[in-house]
């Protein structure tokens, strides 16, 4: 079960922090930004049509054309609501960052860090797949020997039940998604810091092969 070792108390000082980019961030989160102007003024639009008694006078005709443009302003809205949750999520996850050195790879969700071992590890890989013709998205996939903490605070969101990567691999093992951009880095450090013995390579994967966390496995608060 990989815990971390009192040797383990933070990763070294020549470890590989996979981060991206505050400045990466930016056009994402204008474009947030951006839909969350849209909500804004599908509001206002929708609080002086009330305020004039638009939506009172209307008759025939103009009832249809009221009903297509409140649902246009609640469309908007909408858009201004998945803005600002898109916008919130992009920004808490600013701070999570994988980070690869001599004793294991390590998960930092901003909060807290835990550390999967090399010596806890059958095999270590790499996985990708496209999420359209110019993105890609990778994944480091990580094997155990043995059995592991799926509710473990920081890396239950990370466990994945599948089949295995390869013949004497176990189905559970754990799954860190890499910020696109840092792939490379990601396989220079594995590569540098993992016994040799560890590597299983690279493989592509169906688009969305990141997956979701099984909720189940959440630790109580």
């Amino acid at each position: 079960m990989p815990m971390p070792h009192a040797s383990h108390a933070s990763p070294s000082p020549d470890a590989i922090v996979l981060r991206r980019s505050t400045l990466r961030l930016v056009p994402h989160l204008v474009f947030c930004l951006l839909l969350v102007g849209l909500g804004l003024a599908g509001l206002v639009g929708l609080v002086v049509a009330i305020a004039q008694g638009t939506l009172g006078e209307a008759e025939g005709v103009e009832v249809i054309a009221l009903v297509k443009g409140v649902l246009g302003v609640l469309f908007m809205m909408a858009l201004g609501v998945l803005g600002a949750v898109l916008g919130m999520a992009i920004w808490a996850g600013r701070r999570t960052a994988v980070i690869v050195d001599r004793a294991g790879v390590w998960l930092d969700n901003g909060k807290a860090r835990q550390i999967v071992p090399w010596d806890v590890l059958a095999g270590v890989g790499m996985y990708w797949s496209r999420m359209n013709r110019r993105v890609k998205q990778h994944s480091i996939e990580l094997c155990p020997r043995g059995p592991i903490d799926d509710r473990d605070p920081v890396l239950w969101t990370t466990v994945r039940d599948e089949e295995p990567i390869g013949p004497g691999l176990p189905r559970l093992r754990y799954r860190f998604p890499l910020r696109p951009g840092t792939q490379d880095r990601a396989r220079a450090a594995i590569q540098q810091f993992a016994p040799a013995h560890l590597w299983l390579g690279e493989v592509q994967r169906e688009p969305g092969h990141i997956g979701r966390p099984d909720m189940s496995r959440r630790p109580p608060r």
